[in-house]
């Protein structure tokens, strides 16, 4: 890019926004941390929208009006804690708002042409949306109403495909790694088979990587139909044995039998997307009849989005949220930072929200498991 355009670019520019949507994950303060600083070098104001859009279509709610003004003293000690300041939402599509009826049901409504005013009204000159699939999804379609994105890829799950990694996704690994670690101890000591439920939606990715760290025995994901009958004899071959009488099998909440759909806590409705969980008791129940051992099933669900984020997560926080403000610099518009070493690459956001990223049959790690003797039941 010239000079001159990246003057004009910048000229152009003198309030921008952020805002942090759908599921939290370490690392989103982070970003926040990095963004206000890197606008402040630029003599940019920038403000932060309180839950998710809440902030500019509901300010009433708000004692702030929903929206904050970032100082560099606000975020100056943030970069280290869990959760996010500006809070965030999982029912704020403004696209699909849910609106409630007087016979309890919910009927959706599009609020995009309005929530598009209340940035000019405001003189927001372009917004950092920092969110998943669904939340990018939603600024890649506010985009194309006229407003100037640039999206900030925010998942656990790791399961955007045009990122090497997302921030949140260490974390989550690392905690399920430790939760697996501490149960290896009461499983041994009772000779039961421990069954781990965790987070991925539809990826199977934080069972992958928590089920070889945490040294499991079994790893059963979405991407590979799991048969139970083949589980269980691999338990009972693993158990058979003086030396080990005891399982671990770690279970992610999309993991789908050979033949059948995902377990669901909640179907979709009303503009939400359905609720994944319960495949954790499911399969405990399933091998304790099949093993005759007496099966335990640990649900680790939100634990794995709370705490700190580790130390590769701040600091891919830090640098997603000074990408982000980079890019405007650049005069980048419509595009997510993605990080793919030694390159930090903007995709277009149509892009960047076209497919998930799935594992792979030829993934390092599920040679890895393979080569460890771990089954994933296919």
């Amino acid at each position: 890019m010239n000079q001159d355009r990246k003057n004009e670019t910048m000229n152009d520019i003198n309030r921008i926004a952020i805002n942090t949507g759908g599921g939290d994950a370490p690392g989103l303060n982070a970003v926040i941390h990095a963004a206000v600083h890197a606008a402040r070098n630029h003599d940019w104001e920038i403000f932060g929208i309180r839950d998710g859009f809440d902030g500019l279509l509901h300010p009433e709610n708000y004692p702030d009006g929903g929206l904050i003004k970032l100082t560099r003293p606000l975020v100056r000690n943030i970069a280290h804690l869990g959760g996010t300041i500006l809070g965030t939402s999982n029912y704020g599509n403004p696209f699909k708002l849910r609106v409630p009826q007087p016979d309890g049901s919910f009927r959706e409504i599009d609020r995009s042409d309005e929530l598009v005013r209340c940035f000019r009204e405001h003189r927001l000159d372009a917004l950092i949306s920092v969110g998943g699939d669904g939340s990018l999804s939603i600024a890649r379609d506010l985009n194309e109403k006229g407003l100037r994105v640039i999206g900030v890829p925010k998942t656990i799950d790791n399961d955007l495909e045009s990122t090497m990694t997302t921030f949140g996704f260490d974390t989550a690994v690392s905690f399920a790694t430790e939760c697996i670690d501490r149960l290896h101890f009461t499983a041994e000591s009772h000779r039961r088979v421990m069954v781990v439920e965790v987070m991925g939606r539809y990826a199977g990715w934080i069972a992958l990587h928590a089920g070889i760290a945490g040294r499991t025995d079994a790893i059963l994901i979405p991407e590979f139909p799991y048969d139970i009958a083949k589980v269980a004899a691999h338990v009972k071959r693993k158990t058979a044995g003086r030396d080990r009488q005891y399982s671990i099998v770690v279970v992610a909440e999309g993991a789908k039998p050979v033949g059948g759909g995902v377990t669901l806590k909640e179907a979709a409705h009303a503009g939400q997307v359905e609720r994944l969980g319960g495949v954790g008791e499911i399969v405990a129940g399933q091998l304790r009849e099949l093993t005759g051992k007496e099966t335990r099933a640990v649900v680790l669900g939100h634990l794995l989005r709370g705490g700190q984020p580790t130390s590769l997560d701040r600091s891919l926080g830090l640098v997603f949220g000074s990408a982000a403000v980079r890019a405007l610099v650049e005069g980048h518009d419509g595009v997510m930072v993605a990080v793919n070493p030694p390159r930090i690459d903007y995709v277009p956001l149509k892009v960047a929200t076209a497919n998930l990223k799935l594992v792979a049959a030829d993934d390092y790690g599920v040679m890895t498991a393979r080569t460890l003797d771990i089954s994933f039941g296919d």
